[in-house]
């Protein structure tokens, strides 16, 4: 949709209900707008793609000699399948409270060293062994050279401490490499392990949480805040947690 200011970039939004006067003029749609990261109280993070959307609850009646075109948004699911994106390709994963700037979502999957959610516009390379995915810049390796690899093994699943990295440089890229897209989010999950400390008996009990999720809604936690989200002990020190919102 045409924005008032030819200089910003063009409206997303889902046409609800199209209405017009007995002469059927004067037409008038009802429009619920995406939102893009920019556009949110928290703003754009490193993980939001450059066609990311947020379907929000906001609502507007606009004239629809506004409207300058079609454009889809898909699912995230169906946008990491797309053999080639278009200028009219956008995608959604997120809903969004224009007025407390909540998601929904609240949570979602992290990959990687940096146990980042996932962006489709970065690309990825996958372990061999643990299934988990990595950005090449997280693991000291390029671009071009994530590209060519032909075998690649993370530093956890690397053979004591030998090189994180088995490839061999062939001609052309081999058809099976497991290079991005990325699966959804639905499908691999990050595994972490818990220290626990318990302050009265001085023991520490180590717990295995599958799968390690984010909390979208509200930055780092505290200690109590993450036991209490959680479920555990306030008098255990809970370690290797890690909240992050859109």
């Amino acid at each position: 949709m045409r924005p008032a200011d030819q200089s910003n970039p063009q409206y997303v939004a889902r046409i609800e209900r199209i209405d017009a006067d007995a002469r059927g003029g004067n037409v008038k749609v009802l429009a619920r707008w995406y939102y893009r990261p920019e556009e949110s109280i928290g703003g754009r993070r490193q993980f939001h793609g450059s066609k990311e959307l947020f379907l929000s609850d906001h609502y507007d009646v606009q004239s629809a000699d506004t409207i300058e075109g079609k454009c889809t948004v898909h699912s995230f699911k169906s946008y990491t399948k797309l053999d080639a994106v278009g200028n009219d390709d956008f995608f959604c994963r997120f809903e969004y409270n224009s007025s407390t700037g909540a998601f929904n979502p609240d949570r979602v999957a992290v990959y990687c060293k940096c146990e980042m959610p996932y962006n489709p516009d970065d690309l990825m390379v996958q372990c061999e062994d643990c299934s988990d995915w990595f950005h090449p810049a997280c693991i000291e390796m390029t671009a071009e050279e994530a590209k060519i690899l032909d075998h690649f093994f993370c530093e956890t699943c690397s053979s004591k401490g030998q090189k994180k990295l088995q490839n061999s440089h062939a001609a052309s890229r081999p058809s099976d490499t497991k290079v991005f897209p990325i699966p959804h989010p639905s499908i691999h999950f990050r595994y972490s392990l818990l220290v626990i400390h318990h302050t009265v008996s001085g023991m520490y009990y180590q717990l295995q949480i599958s799968p390690l999720i984010h909390y979208v809604s509200g930055g780092y936690k505290t200690t109590p805040e993450v036991t209490k989200r959680l479920g555990a002990n306030t008098e255990t020190n809970i370690r290797a947690v890690q909240i992050y919102k859109p």
